[in-house]
């Protein structure tokens, strides 16, 4: 799909593609879409020029319709660029196709269960990779109070530095999700840790950042070791360099860990808004 890069044929591709998946496991439309893809515009660099993009999100209601447990991962990625070694297309596997998989199967695997206690959404993100305006226009779209949780997941494909049963959860201290994880997994082969490189401030670079600055408690999961992965935005991030046992393993993990929150258990604390706000200009 030539990269998926936001606002191209090719994303439209891999949107109408994720969209089949949602049919085949029978996710609900979001209220107020014709069906999973939730379009949007934004101003081009020609003055004028509109470009068109769209996000795709699919729900499974629970008995509390308004706490809602958002699943989401961004399926662009950057496109096609320079040949290397006569390849051009950056087909971005661990990011974020890795992620847009676990969604997927996460929808399959709640689907099947029956009714959760409150709402599933999931949502695939378009346009990560140009600032996060999918995610932005979908926080625009439902109510913050709304989202008990978000779980953005995000390069999934490389095991961890601590190791292969092993998950990091970005801004870990901004609320009490990681904490919850952690007792949900309590017992298993599987730890969540917290974010091992803070100084890349991987919390506002990501998806979860548009939800968490209104005061969503939403945080990203991922598992690669970005200060080694020499595949990172190359044409390299390919489907053969993922570590599919390992994928595997962290989306049973976020399955579980999620549990108590999905039960209405566990409720995560707030966000707090004054700590995340966008700098001014």
């Amino acid at each position: 799909m030539l990269g998926r890069r936001a606002f191209t044929p090719a994303a439209g591709q891999a949107a109408a593609f994720i969209s089949a998946e949602f049919t085949d496991i029978g996710l609900e439309r979001l209220h107020g879409l014709d069906d999973y893809l939730q379009r949007f515009t934004v101003s081009g660099p020609s003055s004028g020029n509109q470009m068109s993009a769209a996000n795709v999100v699919g729900m499974i209601p629970g008995r509390r319709e308004n706490e809602i447990v958002l699943f989401s991962a961004h399926y662009d990625h950057v496109g096609v660029g320079e040949p290397v070694n006569g390849d051009s297309i950056f087909n971005g596997a661990n990011d974020d196709a890795s992620g847009t998989t676990a969604v997927s199967e996460l929808a399959r695997y709640f689907k099947a269960k029956g009714r959760p206690e409150r709402t599933l959404v999931f949502a695939a993100f378009t346009a990560e990779e140009a600032g996060g305006l999918g995610s932005r226009y979908f926080s625009q779209r439902l109510n913050p109070d709304h989202i008990v949780a978000m779980f953005n997941i995000e390069m999934i494909g490389k095991p961890s530095a601590q190791g292969p049963n092993h998950a990091w959860i970005t801004g870990f201290e901004r609320s009490s999700v990681g904490k919850i994880l952690q007792d949900a997994v309590a017992g298993t082969e599987f730890a969540f840790d917290p974010d091992p490189y803070p100084q890349e401030n991987l919390f506002f670079r990501s998806d979860n950042a548009a939800l968490a600055r209104l005061g969503v408690p939403a945080h990203s999961i991922s598992t690669t070791p970005i200060d080694v992965d020499r595949y990172y935005h190359q044409v390299s991030d390919e489907f053969c360099t993922l570590d599919l046992d390992h994928l595997t393993n962290t989306i049973r993990a976020i399955a579980g860990g999620a549990a108590p929150i999905i039960a209405g258990d566990a409720t995560p604390t707030r966000v707090d808004t004054a700590q995340v706000r966008r700098p001014s200009r």
